[in-house]
């Protein structure tokens, strides 16, 4: 039977559509999908949401926002199913880390700074690991300058951190002159990845998210290489025979367009 509009205007009404979804009389796709068929869609689900948010369109961000509830639906689902838990496990589970990790709202702790909220939610997050090591629990796949930021802010939260940005730089120059001097490619690929990691550790410093930084910086690349596509497919160029000198000067010139 076709959902009516008030239940496809509420959460159990969207609930029940899953559920059927996947039931006997469901769709084949649906039925036969698993935790880990659907990793895929959760990360490209994800990655919308962000592209979403980088736009600033508040509709594409409600469609995606609703794409990426139905990956965690589908995953609840899938796991009462199997009897590994319920839709309220999840809810009591993200309600009571809340309550627990803001002591300063629902006890008597102070917390007056987004920052001190920050180092009090790790020190928290600490307590309850108990003997773990201050890095478990970091995915290891998030991206990879996202994924150096995290494990560098835990070490520095455990007491494992340069004290100066000044410090910081001269680890990242450190690091530099080691990839100018690597001589075989097994070398220049690990210090590269010295140098990323140091100039992440630095960006941390700098309160920039490099995940972030380098993913707009590559998103201003791609405008301005696409009106360098535009200027040259015009002119008739090829842009592969520039000489260097032209390539620089079509790269200014697309600088100065819009």
């Amino acid at each position: 039977m076709k959902p009516t509009s008030r239940e496809l205007h509420s959460f159990p009404g969207l609930r029940r559509l899953i559920a059927t979804l996947r039931g006997p009389d469901g769709c084949p796709w649906d039925k036969v999908q698993t935790h880990q068929s659907l990793r895929h869609y959760l990360l490209e689900e994800s990655s919308e949401t962000l592209a979403a948010l980088d736009a600033a369109d508040a509709a594409r961000l409600c469609e995606e926002l609703g794409d990426l509830l139905l990956q965690v639906l589908l995953h609840v689902q899938i796991a009462e199913e199997h009897g590994d838990f319920h839709m309220r496990d999840v809810i009591y589970g993200i309600a009571g880390k809340l309550v627990r990790r803001h002591p300063h709202v629902f006890s008597g702790a102070v917390a007056e700074t987004p920052d001190a909220v920050v180092q009090q939610w790790d020190e928290l997050k600490r307590q309850e690991r108990g003997a773990e090591s201050a890095l478990s629990g970091v995915p290891e796949t998030l991206p990879s300058l996202a994924y150096a930021q995290a494990i560098q802010r835990r070490a520095g939260n455990a007491g494992f951190a340069f004290e100066s940005i000044d410090q910081a730089w001269e680890a990242l120059e450190e690091e530099l002159e080691e990839l100018r001097r690597a001589d075989t490619p097994a070398r220049q690929r690990e210090e590269t990845g010295d140098v990323l990691f140091a100039l992440a550790n630095l960006a941390r410093f700098l309160d920039a998210d490099a995940e972030e930084a380098l993913r707009s910086t590559a998103r201003g690349f791609t405008h301005l290489f696409q009106r360098v596509e535009e200027i040259v497919k015009a002119r008739g160029l090829d842009l592969r025979q520039a000489e260097m000198a032209q390539k620089l000067a079509l790269w200014e010139e697309a600088k100065g367009v819009g």
